[in-house]
């Protein structure tokens, strides 16, 4: 990257990333959809357990797109793409506040939104990382903090909606809410140019394609590490309320509050890492968020828990999966370069679909808290090994040319 940076460059680029951060926060509301559980289940006659499964179709959803995001913004653009995924985002909402059975609520809800989150999501952030290759750990946390504060805003703005309008109207007024933020959002964005090789070998070497990608081991190393981070986070921040009161004993009300601890944690992992990752080298950061989680899981595997320590556990995990979702772009771009991030990473953010199920399915088929906290940790270990022993793969390991596509 040039030194002198023109004017209108700059322009450019700080429009791109002020737009970014207002779509990310409007694509970050989904995360309130547990202030709609019960009232959902109640107007279709269903447990909540059957209404709460949309979300598990909303994450996959969201990976789903997020791993074809990449092939659509080389063909539309990504202003076009992402005013796409919000009008999809409104439908969806539009459908949800008249559905009448759960069928209808997984198609909507579920299906939908999870596409619509997901085509734009991945996009924008790897778009705005590449307009700054110099800040990618600060330009990656702005973005993804600002995904995480769209689900804390939304939730005070989606319970008054409840509160003065009925459920049907707040789908509705939402959808509209968050499809004028994504396409204001759209509107400010420019697609990143081509980053350019320079002399430098090693700077070239870096530049692989998806094909190239997936023929090295460093890619399934990669994969593994934030599915393990996808599968702890998620399933511990799930059932949180369910493990304080079944494990500590703690009053609902009490175990209620693990919902504004993680919240904080995971936002200061995204924060704090984030920038970190520009300071030092960024497997290091991931290394030190495994650290961070392997405490907060040992504490919930192997002590007898009071309210304190219950608290932090909860801390740990949330502060890594919030940190380590957000170093992972550039921890990619790191690894196989930045013309092709949003491939590159949309196939590994399939671990997080995958993960957003897989900690759930395992605790219903062998019962039970212990045995998936087991397997976590032994995940994370595995992890750990490989965050310290991976290195940069190097140009002899492909054997085709490296171009941009």
């Amino acid at each position: 990257m040039k030194t002198a940076i023109t004017a209108q460059y700059q322009r450019t680029r700080m429009l791109t990333l002020i737009g970014t951060i207002i779509t990310q926060f409007a694509l970050g509301s989904v995360y309130t959809w547990s202030l709609f559980n019960g009232q959902l289940a109640h107007k279709l006659d269903a447990p909540i357990s059957q209404v709460a499964f949309s979300f598990g179709l909303l994450s996959l959803g969201l990976a789903i797109a997020s791993s074809l995001a990449g092939k659509l913004q080389e063909r539309f653009g990504v202003r076009n793409v992402t005013i796409g995924a919000g009008v999809l985002m409104a439908v969806g909402f539009w459908l949800t506040a008249h559905a009448d059975n759960l069928m209808m609520l997984y198609l909507s809800a579920g299906i939908l939104v999870g596409l619509a989150d997901g085509a734009g999501y991945l996009m924008t952030l790897s778009n705005c990382v590449k307009w700054f290759p110099e800040r990618k750990g600060l330009i990656s946390a702005c973005s993804i903090g600002a995904y995480g504060l769209g689900s804390l805003g939304f939730k005070f703005i989606c319970g008054a909606l409840l509160t003065n309008y009925g459920l049907e109207n707040t789908f509705m007024i939402w959808g509209v809410l968050a499809m004028t933020m994504i396409i204001v959002g759209a509107l400010m964005m420019r697609d990143a140019p081509v980053q350019q090789a320079s002399g430098n070998m090693q700077t070239q070497a870096k530049d692989y394609t998806l094909a190239q990608s997936v023929r090295l081991p460093q890619y399934w190393m990669l994969a593994l590490m934030f599915l393990t981070a996808c599968m702890s986070g998620l399933y511990v921040i799930g059932v949180a309320k369910d493990i304080g009161e079944g494990m500590v004993h703690l009053s609902t009300q009490t175990a209620a509050n693990a919902v504004t601890i993680i919240a904080i944690a995971n936002l200061s992992g995204r924060l704090i890492l984030g920038v970190l990752s520009d300071k030092i080298a960024r497997i290091r950061v991931i290394s030190l968020a495994q650290i961070v989680s392997l405490v907060g899981m040992s504490i919930l595997l192997f002590t007898r828990m009071n309210e304190t320590s219950f608290f932090l556990s909860l801390a740990c995990v949330a502060f890594s999966f919030g940190g380590t979702i957000t170093v992972f772009p550039s921890l990619v771009s790191d690894f196989f370069g930045l013309n092709n991030l949003t491939k590159n990473y949309g196939l590994i953010y399939l671990g997080f679909g995958i993960g957003s199920v897989m900690g759930s399915l395992v605790a219903s088929v062998f019962g039970g808290f212990t045995v998936t906290f087991s397997l976590i940790m032994t995940l994370l270990v595995i992890s750990l090994v490989l965050s310290l022993s991976i290195r940069l793969p190097n140009r002899q390991n492909v054997s085709e040319p490296l171009l941009h596509n």
